[in-house]
């Protein structure tokens, strides 16, 4: 894990998805790419006149001075930090930095959800996790402890779920992170019987590992619903992150029949992390 970008709105959110970033970096001796999107229309940008170029200007170094005031965290000692700010607020551009510095997360802060109020749902988070092309580490708490020994992949087994299982066995195999497969059978996901969950089951891992050797692995649960039963399973193993697939651009994924995998990454209190189909 050579690279890491961080996009910052220098919010509380943003300091935690820095702290935890730091974190993996120093594990894995990753440089950081912390990026600020810096809100300027195009008449700004574009305009000749004096007047409209000195206030792009003056955006840019106030961006420049709290990057100063922003950075000057204990926890960064020793890392390669690289502060980045893009002119426009266009929330794809975070893929293309990623891409262009050949980076492998994306590290952001999320407010999460309360109630009825979604707060990810069309925020700057779920836009980021729409065009990312790598993997998008969602944090809504301060990271005090960020040691991922236990992972929840939460799947349905489809076809569609292979890539972003095999991205995600990968990525955790690199973090020293152990991974539970989860299969949540319940009235709102087609209930199913035990003997179609198990062909179902057979057929997924001899497609995405050629055998059975990592059945073991694979826990079926009951629960009122999918989002329930994974948030249930995932507390009762102690899990420290829930991996979840995403259909890129066409927002968070209906991953399990609904919108399944848009309600773990709102209602889970643990970091997510997705992975695009």
């Amino acid at each position: 894990m050579k690279k890491i970008i961080v996009p910052v709105d220098f919010s509380e959110h943003s300091e935690f998805a820095l702290e935890a970033a730091a974190s993996l970096a120093q594990k894995f001796g990753s440089e950081l790419i912390v990026l600020h999107m810096l809100e300027l229309s195009n008449a700004i940008i574009s305009s000749s006149s004096d007047a409209l170029s000195q206030e792009a200007v003056f955006y840019l170094k106030l961006a420049e001075q709290k990057f100063e005031g922003f950075l000057d965290k204990p926890y960064l000692k020793d890392i390669e930090v690289t502060p980045i700010v893009k002119h426009f607020k266009v929330w794809s551009e975070v893929n293309d930095v990623a891409n262009e510095h050949n980076a492998n997360l994306i590290v952001m802060g999320s407010h999460g959800a309360s109630g009825i109020k979604e707060v990810l749902v069309g925020s700057n988070t779920q836009k980021v996790v729409r065009y990312a092309d790598i993997p998008v580490l969602v944090i809504k708490h301060n990271p005090i402890l960020l040691d991922f020994e236990n992972s929840v992949f939460a799947c349905d087994f489809s076809d569609e779920a292979v890539t972003p299982y095999l991205n995600a066995k990968t990525t955790f195999h690199k973090l020293g992170t152990k991974v539970h497969l989860v299969y949540v059978n319940s009235p709102d996901g087609h209930f199913r019987s035990s003997s179609e969950i198990d062909k179902k089951i057979a057929k997924f891992l001899k497609k995405a590992e050629g055998d059975l050797d990592n059945l073991n692995q694979v826990n079926v649960v009951s629960d009122y619903s999918v989002e329930k039963g994974i948030l249930n399973f995932s507390n009762v193993i102690g899990a420290d992150v829930i991996a979840v697939a995403t259909h890129g651009r066409k927002g968070l994924s209906h991953f399990f029949e609904g919108s399944v995998s848009e309600d773990i990454a709102n209602h889970s209190t643990l970091p997510v992390m997705t992975f695009k189909i």
